[in-house]
């Protein structure tokens, strides 16, 4: 009798909590796409990135011209004259390294470019995405575009067009 009582209690218990525990979607990639200032931001880091990109092969066309050249007239110069023209080369190809590492490394431009102009956005998204969850008592509230494991979900717990209306998009 001990036993079906403490049973049934547990069941109880875990019957209410399963139940308490309500979950909801997002897709952040549907939501970005129809924020203009995502849109925006992406196009002033291609943008930012291009004019990077062609600063750092305009230091490597430089070291392959002047390897080019030492290849050309490596036969005539003298030891200290080849020494000198290598480690120009190596100087040259260094510069084209910490300039790529400048701009595109992990602290880089390229990094500060997109925290400056993505951070306010995603805050904007998280902000509302939390604000939606404790109004409507969601436990969790998970990610579709970065749920690698989510296999299906049902459409109805899906709260992007909410996400949306909230920053002031609609659809």
């Amino acid at each position: 009798m001990r036993k079906y009582v403490l049973l049934t209690i547990l069941l109880f218990a875990v019957g209410a909590t399963a139940q308490a525990q309500r979950f909801a979607l997002i897709d952040m990639e549907y939501i970005l796409q129809n924020i203009p200032a995502y849109e925006e931001a992406n196009t002033q880091l291609d943008e930012a990135s291009k004019q990077w990109q062609a600063a750092v092969d305009k230091v490597n066309g430089e070291a392959k011209s002047l390897y080019e050249t030492y290849q050309t007239k490596a036969s005539t110069l003298t030891d200290a004259q080849r020494k000198k023209q290598e480690e120009a080369i190596i100087a040259k190809e260094k510069e084209a390294a910490n300039l790529r590492q400048q701009y595109f490394g992990n602290d880089g431009e390229m990094y500060k470019k997109q925290q400056e102009l993505m951070q306010p956005i995603q805050d904007q998204i998280y902000e509302a995405v939390k604000e939606i969850a404790e109004q409507k008592g969601y436990s969790a509230v998970i990610d579709r575009a970065s749920a690698m494991s989510l296999i299906f979900a049902s459409p109805d717990i899906d709260i992007s067009d909410e996400v949306l209306a909230r920053l002031g998009y609609s659809n």
